[in-house]
């Protein structure tokens, strides 16, 4: 029960507590953007007005504000909002906290809310412990998560409950944020006037991260100087107090998580589409973030051969080298290195066919039927291999070619291999139909070998 003490303490907590938690809004009414989640006639706002909540995921980047939903929830239900932490809890705790909420639904008739934020460090023994008290309702379940549930949370917890996905905050929301964070009591009251330029960077800087902003406010405020403040004229904070307050800007990316994989494949894509630009800039994201230079390496040579092939064979060659620099040079000179080999292979004529083509060719030794080698391409070095047909050796033909077939009877010269109409290999293509047509006109003798 709140006494006179615990108000004391709550209003000493509040008034240290950074100006992003300050600044949490209580009620639905002062929530800031998600409409697509949280908006009028969603599901969920109707569930919380109703408090008629049942299990949620909350799945976003950070700064979008799922912390600040689980407290609003925690502000308007009738239920008991517990909550747990995914850092330090354990399976004894869970289970702590399941009885004690078994314990009030069976006694009062009260349900139990809990809460628990960056539910993806559960390990699995700890997602398991709370299935069955999720499935039977003994506990309302609301996880919070930067990593997509869907890959780091138990699926039997996944279809017990709603996922709803939050998105970075549009630069609207983000500005509406600070704005009422200069005025508001509980946040800078008015000590301080922001100009038009320092908000714009703010926006700029948070990239849709609203705790980010407010940090960003709380430390360029400290860079103004209150003396020079009056009761008329509050502070002006301008756009050095915030580049100062924010030496270095640190664009969201984590090496285990969903901005990691999302970053990698922009770059690939990047390179696939020929865009030089996009692919530098994606590969600064990687770089900016401490990204192992040997995995960006590894990417690039995997596309050399995917998306490049045989239309420059050179690619492969220059990616590996690429990777070798990553080994033996490191970070920051293998920047370079890395950024050569990534406009090498974004520049180079494109060819998927040597993908295309081993696919093909796996899908059909897979799935088809057992094809034998043709006696003539077997090897001779056994008995009976004298009753194999004539291997037509293609060194004795003028052309270095003869026509012979290599493949196994029931598949056809083209099943798998589709020349690109593009660089080396289109080269090659229309010179091997050159050299075999003029075959046709000055061949050798055959001369099967004992090979």
């Amino acid at each position: 029960m709140d006494n006179l003490f615990s108000d004391i303490e709550r209003y000493k907590r509040n008034v240290n507590a950074p100006l992003a938690v300050r600044m949490r809004p209580q009620t639905l009414e002062g929530y800031v953007g998600q409409a697509q989640a949280v908006g009028e006639g969603s599901w969920l706002r109707r569930a919380i007005e109703h408090d008629t909540l049942s299990s949620v995921i909350l799945y976003g980047p950070a700064g979008t504000g799922k912390t600040t939903l689980a407290r609003i929830i925690a502000n308007t239900t009738h239920a008991e909002f517990v909550e747990v932490s995914a850092i330090t809890g354990t399976v004894k705790d869970l289970r702590r906290e399941i009885e004690a909420a078994e314990s009030r639904l069976l006694s009062t008739g009260r349900r139990t809310i809990l809460f628990v934020d960056e539910i993806h460090r559960f390990n699995r023994s700890q997602q398991d412990a709370l299935l069955h008290a999720v499935e039977d309702r003994t506990v309302i379940l609301v996880g919070a998560t930067t990593e997509n549930p869907y890959f780091e949370v138990n699926s039997a917890l996944i279809s017990r409950s709603r996922v709803v996905e939050l998105q970075p905050l549009d630069d609207g929301s983000v500005r509406t944020l600070v704005r009422r964070a200069l005025d508001d009591p509980h946040g800078l009251a008015g000590a301080f006037s922001l100009s038009d330029e320092a908000l714009d960077t703010i926006v700029s800087l948070a990239g849709g991260d609203g705790r980010a902003a407010l940090t960003s406010l709380e430390l360029a405020s400290q860079m103004a100087d209150p003396s020079d403040a009056t009761s008329e004229h509050p502070v002006t904070i301008t756009v050095d107090h915030v580049l100062e307050a924010n030496p270095r800007r640190g664009l969201p990316y984590d090496k285990s998580g969903d901005m990691h994989y999302d970053v990698i494949s922009a770059f690939i894509k990047s390179m696939r589409g020929s865009d030089p630009d996009a692919t530098l800039y994606w590969l600064a994201r990687m770089i900016d973030a401490g990204e192992d230079p040997k995995f960006i390496a590894r990417r690039i040579m995997v596309h050399a051969s995917e998306d490049v092939g045989n239309a420059d064979p050179q690619a492969l060659l220059v990616a590996e080298a690429a990777f070798r620099s990553a080994e033996v040079i490191g970070y920051p000179e293998c920047r370079i290195n890395l950024a050569q080999a990534a406009l090498y292979v974004c520049l180079a004529p494109k060819s998927n066919a040597a993908e295309a083509g081993i696919d093909a060719a796996l899908a059909e030794v897979r799935s088809g039927p057992r094809r034998e080698v043709p006696s003539y391409l077997r090897d001779r070095h056994r008995p009976g291999s004298d009753s194999y047909g004539s291997y037509l050796y293609p060194h004795d033909y003028a052309a270095g070619w003869v026509d012979q077939r290599y493949l196994p009877e029931g598949l056809v010269r083209g099943t798998f291999y589709h020349v690109s109409p593009r660089g080396w290999e289109a080269w090659r293509e229309e010179s091997i139909g050159r050299e075999r047509g003029s075959s046709c006109d000055n061949t050798g003798k055959a001369s099967p070998p004992n090979g």
